[in-house]
């Protein structure tokens, strides 16, 4: 008989994973329309009823709920108490993953909240109001009608694209009923193009250059442009489909007309999405962070809007947009900081450009998906691998063969080619990994927002019961407590430094802010109330301010200090009045 010896495994605890356990079961590798991203939100929300509501704020032009989810811990104060964090998405209805990565957010906020320590500290001093949709009735229309990826950007209300006093009469038209719109090429026997014999699928360009003998080559193909018809016979293809205006374009900041900026609608806050954003957060002065997310390019942008604007970001701005920016580039690979008019387009009244420049507000629009993602090289990759991405990882889903019909107008044509999700949306098996990096620059922005603590406090005696008091107030973070826009163009309130004396006899005789600092025994009096300091340029960016005041009161009495900013929370604190410091 053999013996064989038994091999006793212990059981194998396994570490913790990264990802955290989710409380809402979701998961955000896959697209949802509006109804089943408002489903997503509302059931996180249930699942942390004590850190989520859900807010309606208005509707739509055509009716839908226009929602925004509060992200609050009542239990650490009040959500006008704190700063808070503006974060939407999907204002253009093809920008899909937008509204995704707004979801995400929200739920790995809470997912987070009393797992990761960082981020519950954040959670519970701040605010986030997070809007998944500006633009529902766009997203519902990309997902449940023929669309191209750059189609539907505006909202619906009804609008006359082509000024002939008829509105939405000539949308696209889906011919091959693939549920996108292609593109048609017409035969042509003088034609631009001819089919690619190695792939058949591409359409490639005939030399013009005349041969040696004279003459030219000629294609059998040219472009007849998106799939459709003159449905209203002017002449013209998909002119007027639905809506036609853009909500990027509808805000008060540098809003320029119609005729100048396309799609702006007749004044700014015109349209019902815009209008009930714009209410909301007016209401809010405590919002110090603004981020909106859009496709494509994978950039971080900043305003200004048009370069005669570039005055409305003054330098102690710019050091924290750069700040932030520069950490969101190393978080998100292929992203790169911009500025709107320098490195894309002039825009004329768009939405950060409003919160930035109107309400002086840190705001960011990030472009979600760059194709340099495609090779993982941080090139942009050429045809050949593009095609070889299209077949060889999407399995050809993006494309659709050529079909051939007969056009009402053009005769026979050749429909198909690359359908809606072909570009600008993020493939489905990236867009957690898109959604997670977008969340942590998010929550990275937001961790700047201002947090305020004491610094050195000094009590000097001047004698018979009068002392010199200075107290130096610190911002540990790089968005200051009142931006150097809102403090240029007065926007909102300045902060309020407060003294308040224990002894009933006592009086602040003078207070002021010492310019040069703790060891600075100068400063410029407040003409009036020196015990009510308006701080109008507030509490910089990763510095601190000294305020000095001249108390009379009684030896060990206290002096109750409170620092307030609409941007930060209170910051209070007591000083005992007797010597710290030698006469």
């Amino acid at each position: 008989m053999v013996m064989v010896p038994m091999i006793v495994i212990a059981a194998v605890t396994l570490a913790p994973q990264d990802a955290l356990p989710s409380k809402s079961g979701i998961a955000w590798n896959r697209y949802r329309d509006y109804d089943e991203l408002l489903d997503a939100v509302r059931q996180i929300a249930a699942r942390s009823p004590n850190l989520v509501r859900i807010e309606e704020i208005g509707k739509s032009a055509l009716g839908r709920p226009m929602v925004v989810a509060i992200v609050n811990n009542p239990a650490t104060g009040a959500e006008a108490s704190k700063p808070a964090m503006w974060i939407d998405g999907n204002v253009h209805g093809n920008e899909v993953q937008a509204g995704e990565v707004v979801g995400y957010t929200l739920d790995a906020l809470c997912n987070a909240h009393g797992q990761v320590p960082e981020l519950t500290e954040l959670i519970d001093r701040s605010v986030f109001y997070l809007c998944p949709s500006v633009n529902p009735d766009g997203r519902d229309e990309w997902f449940s009608k023929p669309n191209t990826p750059h189609s539907n950007r505006t909202g619906l209300q009804p609008f006359d694209n082509d000024h002939d006093g008829e509105v939405d009469e000539d949308g696209p038209d889906d011919l091959d009923g693939d549920g996108s719109i292609g593109q048609m090429w017409r035969k042509d026997p003088n034609g631009t193009h001819r089919r690619d014999p190695r792939d058949p699928r591409s359409f490639i360009p005939v030399s013009r250059e005349p041969r040696p003998d004279g003459t030219t080559e000629r294609g059998e193909w040219s472009s007849a442009g998106e799939e459709g018809i003159d449905n209203d016979g002017d002449g013209r293809v998909n002119e007027d489909g639905q809506g036609g205006y853009d909500m990027n374009r509808n805000w008060p900041s540098d809003w320029q007309p119609d005729h100048v900026q396309h799609g702006a609608g007749p004044w700014p806050l015109s349209y019902p999405e815009t209008r009930c954003i714009a209410e909301f957060i007016l209401a809010r002065p405590n919002i110090a962070a603004v981020q909106s997310y859009h496709n494509a390019g994978g950039m971080i942008l900043r305003g200004p809007g048009a370069q005669y604007n570039e005055s409305a970001y003054p330098a102690s701005d710019r050091a924290a947009y750069d700040a932030i920016a520069a950490a969101g580039a190393q978080m998100l690979p292929g992203y790169r900081p911009m500025i709107i008019y320098k490195d894309l387009y002039t825009v004329h009244g768009g939405f950060v450009n409003w919160t930035a420049e109107g309400l002086g507000i840190v705001s960011f629009t990030n472009e979600l998906w760059t194709d340099d993602r495609i090779m993982q090289s941080g090139s942009d990759p050429t045809e050949e691998q593009r095609t070889r991405w299209r077949d060889d990882v999407l399995f050809g889903r993006t494309f659709k063969d050529w079909t051939e019909i007969q056009h009402p107008t053009l005769g026979t044509v050749l429909v198909g080619g690359q359908n809606k999700w072909s570009s600008r949306v993020t493939p489905h098996f990236m867009l957690e990994e898109e959604c997670h990096r977008n969340f942590a620059f998010t929550t990275f922005h937001a961790s700047q927002m201002p947090l305020l603590r004491a610094g050195n406090t000094r009590v000097r005696s001047l004698g018979e019961g009068v002392w010199d008091m200075s107290v130096e107030i610190c911002n540990d973070r790089h968005i200051p407590t009142r931006t150097g826009r809102a403090a240029e163009r007065g926007i909102a309130l300045p902060d309020l430094m407060t003294v308040g004396l224990g002894d009933p006899a006592g009086a602040v005789v003078a207070g002021g802010i010492a310019e040069g600092g703790v060891l600075d025994r100068t400063f410029t009096p407040a003409k009036a109330e020196p015990s009510r300091l308006r701080v109008e340029r507030g509490i910089p960016g990763l510095r601190s301010t000294v305020f000095r005041f001249i108390v009379r009161a009684g030896a060990g009495s206290i002096a109750r200090v409170r620092y307030e900013s609409q941007k930060a929370r209170p910051l209070e604190l007591e000083v005992v009045l007797q010597e710290t410091v030698a006469p």
